[in-house]
């Protein structure tokens, strides 16, 4: 059994030969001077050859005019089929094109737009199959607002991760310095549903996170049981007086004879 073997056909000669034609044709699309030397050709199919040119243009670095000649069966005379500007290695690309919705950042949303939501949304489940704590209950509440669709379990778990990881979790230098977590302030306002025991709401108005969705372990100087400590009690700076003098009595001796001598030893 004989391997079977894609015929390749050689290159045709008259269409390799038309390097001036080529050349003309991309001077044609381009600027005087921009298609530089020959880099090479390469064959396509029967007498059909493609020849490539440097490219001289500053704004079009590592690209190269590429201009496919031909000619017809049994003709001598070549043609242009097409020219047109590739990318080589190293030229600059734009980047790989993405739909908007997955080009959208937080923020971007502004006065007037809308964000349409895709049907099979991972992030939301139909309200009937709502599974999470207190199930029944909050499926024929989310029902009775006219709700179809509400939070999934991928959706819950992805609000939590970002919220527990972001500027108001307690991974931040204001809950670090804090004198306790805002699980155990007055002002911390818990959610419903299945994420009440780690998030709530700041209701201080004088707080950082006003009205900001908080984590439980999160924290700020405007706690509601923040001890205020007493100021210290400065030190009064002695008085002394340096303008006068006192007079000093000498003391009368005393009726002890200091000379006389005293036995010492036991009785």
């Amino acid at each position: 059994m004989s391997r079977t073997r894609a015929r390749v056909s050689a290159p045709d000669e008259a269409c390799v030969a038309a390097v001036d034609l080529a050349r003309g044709a991309a001077e044609e699309l381009a600027r005087p001077g921009e298609p530089g030397e020959h880099l090479g050709f390469e064959s396509e199919g029967d007498r059909i050859v493609t020849h490539y040119f440097a490219c001289l243009d500053k704004a079009y670095r590592g690209w190269r005019w590429a201009v496919t000649v031909t000619r017809a069966s049994r003709a001598k005379k070549v043609t242009v089929s097409e020219a047109v500007l590739l990318p080589g290695t190293g030229a600059l690309l734009a980047p790989e094109w993405l739909p908007w919705s997955e080009r959208l950042r937080p923020g971007d949303l502004g006065v007037g737009d809308l964000l349409p939501t895709p049907e099979d949304d991972d992030r939301l489940a139909p309200g009937f199959t709502e599974t999470d704590d207190e199930a029944e209950h909050q499926a024929v509440f989310e029902y009775g607002l006219g709700r179809a669709r509400v939070l999934s379990a991928i959706g819950k778990d992805r609000a939590a991760r970002r919220w527990h990881s972001g500027e108001h979790g307690p991974h931040t230098p204001i809950a670090h310095a804090a004198p306790a977590q805002c699980s155990t302030c007055g002002f911390y306002w818990m959610l419903t549903g299945g994420l009440r025991h780690m998030f709530g709401v700041c209701a201080n108005e004088y707080a950082p996170d006003d009205g900001k969705v908080v984590a439980a372990d999160h924290g700020c100087g405007a706690h509601s049981e923040a001890a205020v400590l007493p100021p210290p009690v400065e030190q009064a700076i002695p008085i002394l007086d340096d303008l006068g003098y006192d007079l000093m009595e000498e003391e009368a001796a005393g009726s002890v004879d200091e000379s006389a001598a005293e036995e010492l030893g036991h009785s």
